[in-house]
């Protein structure tokens, strides 16, 4: 690949960081670290986690199946690749919510990142707001709302110092010069509720997704094995948004003294199911607090709850079975996403979660009807592989045409790997515009052949 023949387009040349990969193994013996192909990189963060990070972030409810039916689904899509267009140039860039991103990719919720890393959630905020990609926060967090904030305004600003601008354009309760959503378990205490939502507006997080299908941990053999809940165990993470709330300090902290669960137990995971007659109230605070900006329900998988989703007002849904982790035997996602966006795709936001892996899923999922995807395990196991070092040490943005910026080798195939997959696949398939060009027609279905088993391919 000639680096000097790369006429200036409305995206940066990611692939070019292919390029530099090889140059460094052939001319100074240096090779990345680990590696990148999504199995295996799931595979070998068993030696850098403990059992019970390691259990926690892969997994599955009951046998599995659901997070297999995601990636089935992912299998039986095939993309047509057309020849002769001219992709010397690719257009990654989409708009949501009245952020211009750079793709169409979100760094999805996850909660208690301290499992992988002792930094937790700042790390992967901090390479967000590098990267320009909205950065979406649980309230399962081991981080304050507002520690968070700071490292993903750190990320952008670090970008902006190396030439890159992240003006996000929208007004919002804080400061924040870099896109973030703040994802919300709602408990039944309404004014804690409310605090949460006030402390996320004011440190800048400007979208809200409420997720509807964890308010009771699914069954997960996995974790009952080890008793992996991390809350009940001495010195336990997990509690630092709501020990930062002031309102749930004010009612529970004496409850919290005598029971680590509490927090975890009353206002994430609390086991009490609400209904649709809850939404429009949380719907209208979120309006009240935020001056009208958008708020997303996450979860959805049928049609009927999508056109619900729509009738009480909101502006987007996210389409995700929480990455198979709590029904077994469920729908793949991907499965879902056409009906989906035939019946409100026109009408409102939809973002894909569960199951992406590569650029080609990305592809898919917007092929479908997707207007951007979030992705999740992919960045905690680079996470844990990583550590804070090469995230911490950013000197230039990730964004830029060639990936030399100053980070560490591991660290520049972790946050740029995925990007440069679908950079390259959009170049050799014949694609140039996210936006413009990958519909369904780049797509063909086909329900023949076997999913490829675990570890069914090359490998060293």
């Amino acid at each position: 690949m000639d680096p000097t023949n790369k006429p200036k387009g409305p995206s940066p040349h990611y692939s070019l960081y292919q390029r530099e990969v090889f140059k460094n193994g052939g001319e100074k013996g240096i090779l990345p670290s680990f590696s990148v192909h999504p199995e295996e990189l799931s595979e070998s963060v068993k030696t850098k986690l403990n059992d019970r990070g390691y259990f926690y972030v892969n997994s599955n409810a009951g046998l599995g199946w659901t997070d297999r039916a995601n990636r089935e689904a992912f299998y039986n899509w095939r993309i047509i690749p057309r020849m002769l267009v001219d992709t010397n140039t690719r257009d990654l860039t989409t708009e949501l919510f009245g952020h211009r991103l750079p793709a169409p990719i979100l760094f999805a919720p996850i909660g208690i990142n301290k499992l992988y890393h002792s930094q937790g959630e700042l790390v992967p905020a901090k390479i967000a707001g590098e990267l320009g990609l909205p950065y979406c926060l649980s309230t399962a967090g081991s981080q304050s709302i507002e520690d968070v904030a700071k490292a993903n305004d750190a990320g952008a600003a670090s970008a902006a110092d190396n030439g890159y601008q992240n003006n996000t354009g929208i007004k919002n309760g804080g400061t924040s010069s870099a896109p973030r959503f703040f994802q919300l378990y709602m408990g039944h205490d309404d004014e804690v509720t409310i605090s949460l939502l006030e402390r996320a507006w004011k440190s800048g997080f400007d979208v809200c997704m409420l997720t509807l299908d964890t308010w009771q941990l699914g069954w997960r053999p996995t974790d009952i094995n080890i008793a992996n809940y991390t809350f009940y165990y001495p010195g336990s993470v997990g509690n630092e948004i709501g020990e930062s709330d002031p309102v749930f300090m004010r009612k529970y902290e004496e409850e919290l003294k005598r029971d680590s669960g509490k927090w975890i137990d009353s206002c994430v995971w609390h086991g009490k199911a609400h209904s649709w007659e809850k939404i429009p109230w949380v719907i209208k605070e979120w309006k009240r607090i935020s001056n009208g900006r958008p708020f997303l329900l996450k979860g959805i998988q049928s049609v009927d709850d999508a056109r619900k989703a729509l009738e009480l007002g909101c502006e987007g849904i996210v389409v995700s079975n929480h990455a198979g982790r709590q029904v077994d035997g469920a729908v793949g996602s991907l499965e879902v996403l056409p009906d989906i966006v035939d019946a409100v795709g026109d009408k409102m936001k939809i973002i894909f979660d569960s199951g992406i892996r590569t650029g080609a899923d990305v592809f898919k999922a917007i092929a479908l009807g997707a207007h951007a995807v979030q992705v999740g395990r992919l960045y905690v196991w680079g996470m844990a592989h990583e550590g804070e070092s090469g995230c911490r040490h950013v000197m230039k943005s990730l964004l830029a045409v060639r990936a030399s910026c100053c980070l560490s080798e591991r660290s520049r195939i972790l946050n740029c790997s995925l990007l440069q997959d679908l950079d390259i696949l959009m170049t050799v398939a014949g694609y140039r515009s996210i936006t413009r060009d990958v519909t369904r027609k780049a797509l063909r279905y086909n329900p023949h052949g076997t999913f490829p088993g675990p570890r069914e391919h090359a490998k060293l």
